[in-house]
């Protein structure tokens, strides 16, 4: 946020005073994030000069420094009419050291790369791109910003509410006096997005107010924050098994995780939590568990909604290619709209960091003799196909070791592809996958183990696969150039006759390109019966939405046997201008693979698409079901017939409660209205929609104690959302946090469910709890 005053001068005795209380402030801070004597974030404490760089010309000097808050960064111009920013530790995706952003790349020379670093947030917030004086200084910024950022991520959940609220109280407090009168008490609980009448606030103020002084500090402002952070439901629940003098036993937690949780547990697992959860050492000692180490466990993994064996990679990766969902990204170059928007490298390290694992690069001749990649025939801006392959090549690997797809749209002279083949063999080296696995013609996909850590390319070949065993063999209709007719020459002869009369352009192809084109050669879909009998397996078709929708409401058996033996990619259609998506889940209930989205976009389809790839340590591809994957299968998501795939169970939820949930409106006065939607994706039957009453001014800890029930038919297609939303009585309702998952990685029993914004990052402190029960229907 940036604020356009002149900072007010102060004299002499007020900069002291103003010093002292930060450089206290301060010191709490330190404290509640345990990085006391810390020299890294002393150096920021203190801050310093850097350049920041937008363009050639625009290079000026800023002035960064951590605030007292010890999670908000300041930077100040060096102007006489000032100006400021601040942005949060949270914000910040990542820190890369030298010359690896786009603008630095392009703005600044070889020489200061040592110099150089690039703070990357999270979100469509563009990169910070900064020179520091010298190398030293440079990864002494890259170290500190680091270390922050890891310090915060792993702070408990008790650690962040207490620091959250402490600077909250600290912002409300207006005279900084270290006290809280009445009309700052109701500043501050606005600022944690709650809203109360006066008469509420007043009795609350007189509640804490023991010394009836008028105003709140010390052990007040602790009764206070007591009473903020007080949780019922938790009290509740805690209480009901603390057996033992008042706290829980692993012989009562033992109970909990059975009776509750639902879970298969032992004594040692129980010994395990408290050891790692209970902050009190007495009654760690006592082998017991406190209400605060049931709060800390509950906020952690093992309390969480997502099953915890299902983050980490756990399903079997030795299967064909072809029998794995892919997170696949359309026109993956764009960071907003199809026909003006910026094209950027950094679209793709965001894709691939989110687990992507097939991207899109549309190709055309360059000006000046390199090919260039952007959405063709449109405004949007260029960038160079060799600095994309550098920038994939660099990321691919970082979030999943498992084989990265790159789309080829070539739309380039035979000159130009030949720079294309170029690139890639001398940036992608041995990763790049130039030749079938084995030295026998394959019948069958290789698996992502087999996979691992290479590059495969999707594009048109000039001949069969099999023609690498046999060099000469000559390419397919005897020259160098390729259209969808001539790979529709199976067809029949009335059909072919019809194509000849039309007019289409040749696409003249490169061998050097061809060639690289192993397992996913792109050819026209003639339909199911001619892709039966004339596709290799290693040949795949691309199917606009429209047609993929049409194919899997009408023919989805079909399409299903379809998927079994060949890949397919779904890309959405041209009329969505504005980067929108369509809904995915169809198309995969079909079988399909690569249902491609802009990933740009933050909507409800991409919110379910995180949450299809959400497991399997999110490494970007998801087995899919048996009954996807088998030729005899009679598995239709339309007719749900009788089979394998019909597993009726009934989800219950109880939607309890919230925690910090964030401002929609970053409007002082703006209180969320909150109420939460649970959601269920998956084959027309099983697709669902329930939601709460909305409560009123209250987003830090609304509670609502309603019981919702689901019919699910097909579990291992379905998909969870719950989504929280602030009513609007005369519009719609807005976006305020979400979290999705498979229904197969549901956990029973009381759970926290953690939040995403809208950009799909977790928001650090915010919360819904949630009691799951998932039960065979026929045994209700």
């Amino acid at each position: 946020m940036q604020c356009l005053q002149r900072q007010t001068k102060r004299s002499i005795s007020e900069e002291k005073l103003h010093l002292a209380r930060t450089k206290k402030i301060a010191s709490i801070n330190v404290k509640l994030l345990g990085m006391e004597g810390d020299t890294d974030l002393q150096f920021l404490l203190v801050g310093g000069d850097l350049l920041k760089v937008r363009s050639p010309s625009w290079k000026k000097t800023r002035f960064y420094k951590l605030q007292d808050d010890c999670k908000t960064m300041w930077q100040e111009s060096k102007k006489s009419f000032k100006t400021f920013e601040t942005f949060s530790i949270d914000d910040i995706s990542d820190v890369r050291a030298g010359r690896q952003s786009e603008g630095l790349k392009k703005y600044t020379e070889v020489p200061v790369e040592g110099r150089c670093f690039s703070i990357v947030f999270k979100g469509r917030r563009k990169n910070l791109d900064l020179i520091a004086s010298s190398e030293e200084e440079a990864k002494q910024w890259v170290c500190s910003l680091v270390k922050l950022r890891s310090n915060i991520s792993n702070v408990n959940c008790l650690q962040k509410t207490e620091h959250w609220i402490f600077n909250c109280l600290k912002k409300a407090d207006k005279n900084r006096d270290d006290k809280l009168n009445l009309k700052e008490l109701k500043n501050f609980l606005h600022q944690i997005n709650v809203d109360v009448d006066d008469e509420y606030a007043a009795e609350l103020f007189k509640t804490c107010d023991k010394s009836e002084s008028g105003f709140l500090d010390g052990k007040e402002i602790q009764h206070f924050y007591d009473i903020l952070t007080h949780r019922e439901e938790i009290n509740i629940i805690y209480g009901e098994y603390a057996k033992t003098n008042g706290l829980m036993s692993a012989e009562n937690l033992v109970e909990f995780l059975m009776k509750e949780q639902r879970e298969k547990t032992t004594l040692a697992d129980a010994h395990k939590l408290i050891e790692k959860y209970e902050l009190d050492e007495r009654a760690k000692q006592e082998k017991c568990m406190s209400k605060d180490g049931f709060l800390m466990y509950s906020h952690h993994a093992e309390g969480m909604v997502s099953n915890t064996g299902h983050m980490e990679l756990y399903q079997d990766m030795s299967q064909p290619i072809n029998h794995y969902f892919i997170s696949s990204s359309h026109n993956t170059y764009l960071m907003k709209d199809q026909l003006i928007g910026p094209s950027s490298t950094e679209a793709y390290i965001r894709a691939l960091s989110k687990g992507c694992r097939c991207v899109e690069l549309d190709c055309w001749d360059g000006s000046e003799g390199e090919p260039v990649i952007y959405h063709g025939y449109t405004r949007t801006s260029k960038i160079l196909f060799k600095d994309v392959i550098k920038a994939i090549k660099e990321h691919a690997f970082k979030t999943s070791d498992y084989p990265v797809i790159l789309s080829l749209e070539n739309h380039c002279s035979i000159e130009q592809q030949k720079l294309m083949a170029q690139h890639m063999t001398s940036t992608l080296g041995s990763a790049l996958l130039t030749a079938p696995l084995g030295e026998t013609m394959p019948t069958t996909f290789p698996s992502p183990e087999e996979l691992k850590g290479r590059f495969l390319i999707k594009g048109k070949r000039l001949n069969k696969l099999d023609a690498i065993f046999s060099p000469e063999a000559p390419c397919e209709g005897g020259n160098d150039c390729v259209t969808e007719e001539e790979e529709e020459n199976e067809e029949g002869e009335k059909q072919q006759e019809e194509k000849k009369k039309k007019k289409t352009n040749k696409l003249k192809l490169a061998k050097e390109l061809s060639d690289m084109v192993i397992y996913c050669k792109s050819i026209h879909f003639n339909g199911f019966e001619d892709a039966r009998n004339n596709m290799g397996f290693y040949e795949m078709s691309s199917f606009k939405e429209g047609k993929a929708v049409a194919l899997a409401e009408e023919s989805a058996n079909s399409y299903i046997h379809h998927n079994v033996d060949k890949l397919s990619r779904v890309y959405p259609a041209g009329s969505r201008t504005d980067s929108s998506n369509y809904n995915p889940v169809p198309l995969w209930n079909a079988g399909c693979q690569m249902v491609s989205l802009n990933f740009q976009t933050a909507c409800t389809e991409m919110d379910v698409h995180q949450g299809r790839f959400l497991t399997n340590g999110k490494c970007g591809y998801i087995l899919k079901p048996s009954y996807l994957r088998d030729r005899a299968s009679e598995f239709d998501p339309i007719t749900l017939t009788r089979g394998a795939w019909l597993q009726h169970k009934t989800l219950h939820v109880m939607v309890i409660s919230a925690q910090q949930l964030p401002k929609v409106n970053t409007k002082k006065s703006s209180i969320v209205d909150p109420l939460v939607k649970v959601q269920v994706f998956g084959v027309p039957a099983d697709t669902a929609e329930k939601e709460t009453n909305y409560l009123l001014n209250n987003g830090f800890n609304p509670q609502w104690n309603e019981n919702f029930k689901f019919d699910v038919y097909v579990p291992k297609l379905a998909l969870v959302r719950f989504l929280i939303e602030d009513f609007d009585s005369m519009s719609q309702n807005d976006f305020v946090a979400q979290f999705t998952l498979p229904f197969n990685s549901l956990q029973m029993g009381y759970r926290h469910v953690p939040l995403l914004n809208k950009d799909g990052d977790i928001l650090p402190s915010a919360g819904l709890f949630v009691h799951i029960m998932v039960v065979d229907a026929d045994s209700e």
